[in-house]
């Protein structure tokens, strides 16, 4: 049967615990479980947990901030009805005039009509932001999926140098030991004593760091959750990482990280934006201030005061149309009916910004091509950047995968020799510490592999945390 790395590990340090021989013992039955003490997390767990996150939420709220402002400027593109009322009193002439009152209830409803008006373009801005913050979404979920897994594997990796700090520290106290009685037999210098309290010493410092790791790790775990964390005691218990691969060369890789990466999605939003800038200062600078208006009703009684009236209105720069009807609260029947057409028009021939104000746009369609290009090199540099450093990954693994069969077959080889007389228990526990850290190295080769491929996948926006997890949905 097949072991882990890790598996090998908590062999080989059992191994140099009892100092390489074979002592028969009979081991106590293990304490039952506390019915209280809670499971540890797995990947599973941890990334079911994430989905509740403040970050994960955050990243939420943002796409639906995006949503209402598309939702806010398509209401202010549609229809819009509002009613209002007027009143006046007057007294013509001061001395001898009588007190007159009137009141008129006003409908008016407006709609943008014409494709280049500001509200509609509004909308289309709008919507390009929405598919941006889609992007960003995606992009802020699998960020911090990835996070999670890196602190995950960190503290696996913890734990594994944990357990390998532990056997140094049993290791260097044993040859500390030694040193000291071969000291007293005059048989070792007192440098070679000293050297070995050093060996100890750095174990020991050794073991320090590993814990500090540890709970580093879980700190990590625990603010990228909200919440505590509960991890496996021994590394031999922690998960494997989700396997994540990419396929295809490494153009076909950077043309998928140009189409998904948030950056390069808002650039190209924001170049889009500069793009209609250019095009409504271009209708601003070449369709003149023209507005067309009809009034059907009661124009005008004798003393000039409108009656029952339908008005519509018509701007042609503005892209908008405008109706309104008049109701006086007056009897106004015996105001005749009648037509009112009008066509105003308003040419700037002199101080008018319209000019600059299109090469402003201009320049500002210039600077977001600009960005956009730089955004789009930037993110091919780093796909290519990450994709050569999972070749690395792997090419070190391969060297790893060779240093562990050398260290294993110099442990038989020991034990070879401790049978026959020609090596001492201490040697043999030497050679399996060096096995220990070779299996560690190992496995820790292995996560930097599989968190070498998370961050490529990372990049090419090919990380779907959503299917990291069964079942759920985003």
């Amino acid at each position: 049967m097949s072991h882990s790395p890790l598996h090998r590990v908590h062999t080989l340090l059992l191994t140099a615990l009892l100092g390489g021989g074979a002592v028969a013992q009979t081991s106590a039955p293990p304490p039952p479980a506390a019915a209280s003490a809670p499971l540890a997390d797995t990947t599973a767990s941890l990334l079911t947990a994430l989905r509740a996150s403040p970050d994960w939420r955050s990243a939420d709220l943002t796409y639906r901030a995006a949503q209402l402002t598309l939702e806010s400027a398509r209401t202010r593109a549609g229809l819009s009805v509002s009613a209002g009322a007027s009143a006046s009193l007057t007294k013509v002439p001061w001395e001898t005039g009588d007190w007159n009152g009137a009141a008129t209830v006003t409908v008016s409803a407006g709609l943008s009509v014409l494709p280049w008006s500001a509200v509609q373009e509004g909308v289309r801005s709008a919507q390009r932001a929405l598919d941006s913050a889609a992007i960003a979404l995606r992009s802020s979920r699998a960020s911090l999926t990835a996070q999670l897994l890196q602190a995950y594997s960190g503290a696996r990796s913890a734990a594994a140098q944990q357990a390998l700090a532990d056997a140094q520290v049993a290791l260097a106290t044993r040859q500390l030991a030694v040193a000291r009685d071969r000291r007293a037999q005059g048989l070792l210098s007192a440098e070679g004593d000293l050297a070995a309290q050093v060996a100890l010493e750095n174990a020991q410092a050794t073991q320090g760091r590993a814990a500090h790791a540890a709970a580093q790790a879980a700190r990590t775990l625990t603010r990228l959750l909200g919440r505590a964390v509960t991890l496996p005691t021994s590394a031999g218990a922690f998960d494997a990482l989700p396997a994540v691969t990419d396929t295809g060369t490494v153009e076909e890789l950077v043309a998928r990280a140009l189409r998904g990466r948030p950056e390069v999605a808002r650039a190209r939003a924001a170049l889009a934006d500069a793009q209609a800038g250019v095009q409504a200062a271009q209708l601003d600078a070449s369709l003149p201030d023209v507005t067309a208006s009809a009034i059907y009703g009661q124009l005008a009684d004798a003393q000039g005061n409108p009656g029952k009236t339908l008005s519509g209105t018509l701007n042609l720069k503005a892209g908008t149309l405008g109706v309104q009807a008049s109701i006086p609260t007056r009897d106004t029947s015996a105001i005749p009916s009648g037509l009112s057409l009008s066509l105003s028009a308003s040419i700037p021939l002199l101080g008018s910004p319209a000019g600059t104000a299109l090469r402003q746009a201009q320049l500002g369609q210039a600077q977001a091509q600009l960005a956009l290009d730089s955004a789009s090199q930037a993110v091919e540099l780093d796909v290519r950047s990450r994709f050569e450093t999972l070749q690395d990954e792997r090419a070190a693994l391969i060297a790893a995968q060779t240093a562990e069969r050398q260290a294993l077959t110099a442990l038989e080889s020991a034990r070879a020799r401790v049978a026959a007389g020609l090596a001492t228990a201490l040697d043999l526990t030497q050679a399996d510490l060096t096995a220990q850290q070779a299996t560690l190295a190992l496995s820790t080769q292995q996560d930097a592999v599989g968190l070498a491929a998370l961050q490529l996948s990372l990049a090419t926006t090919d990380l779907d945390p959503i299917l990291l997890t069964s079942g759920g949905t985003p």
